[in-house]
């Protein structure tokens, strides 16, 4: 698990594709402090697993449904990705919970000053549109971002300068391709809520605000009554 906050901006050294995937190799600083073999490291949001590393890289392996999911199948030698070793428990969790596993690349579609802090608005599917709510939270190439607006086409965040200048989303041209993790919690919700749903789809759903009270999940019937005070 991650937070969504970025430690550091490392840099592609090179890439070796394979018939299972590829190897990628990263130059960075901060994560390799107490690095080991297996540890998980976000790379701009998919969660990589290190195979090998020395004083100034580590490496890790992409498997093919890695790359045909996310951007990480794009990136050349020189790019700049977002680097967060995974989560320590008892630490402070100032983003949200990340779980490294990209559910969609998604398209910035503007960029726009808004008072001190810089307004990006992204394209993403209506499928995924769901789990996103204002207020919420999403992770863009790993960073934890709130978010602002949810449209039907698509979801806009606000990034602050030092956000901008400590990822990669600061540079971010209009069109580009980003890594998009909805938060997690809303699709686990939904599956327990499956169930329940197809019964009311059914018509043989037999809950009722009577129950919800008896059962302590609903405080004061009135709030459910028409014309009711509360």
């Amino acid at each position: 698990m991650f937070t969504g906050i970025i430690e550091e901006l490392g840099v592609v050294r090179r890439t070796q594709s394979s018939p299972t995937g590829a190897s990628i190799v990263v130059a960075a600083r901060e994560v390799l402090s107490g690095l080991k073999i297996g540890d998980s490291i976000a790379v701009s949001g998919p969660c990589l697993t290190v195979t090998a590393f020395d004083q100034d890289t580590f490496t890790a392996f992409v498997m093919t449904e890695t790359l045909n999911r996310t951007t990480l199948g794009r990136l050349k030698p020189g790019h700049r990705v977002n680097l967060e070793r995974a989560m320590l428990l008892g630490g402070r969790l100032g983003g949200h919970l990340v779980s490294g596993h990209v559910d969609a690349v998604v398209t910035l579609t503007q960029s726009s000053p808004q008072g001190g802090a810089t307004l990006l608005n992204f394209e993403a599917p209506a499928e995924l549109l769901r789990y996103i709510v204002t207020k919420g939270s999403v992770a863009l190439d790993g960073v934890s971002l709130t978010v602002i607006k949810v449209e039907s086409t698509g979801f806009s965040v606000g990034i602050i300068p030092h956000t901008g200048q400590e990822t990669t989303l600061g540079t971010k041209e209009i069109g580009a391709a980003v890594n998009l993790e909805v938060d997690l919690i809303g699709k686990y919700v939904e599956k327990m809520l499956e169930p329940r749903l197809h019964d009311v789809a059914k018509g043989t759903n037999k809950m009722t605000i009577d129950l919800l009270m008896e059962k302590g999940y609903l405080p004061y019937k009135s709030l459910f009554q028409r014309g009711g005070s509360g």
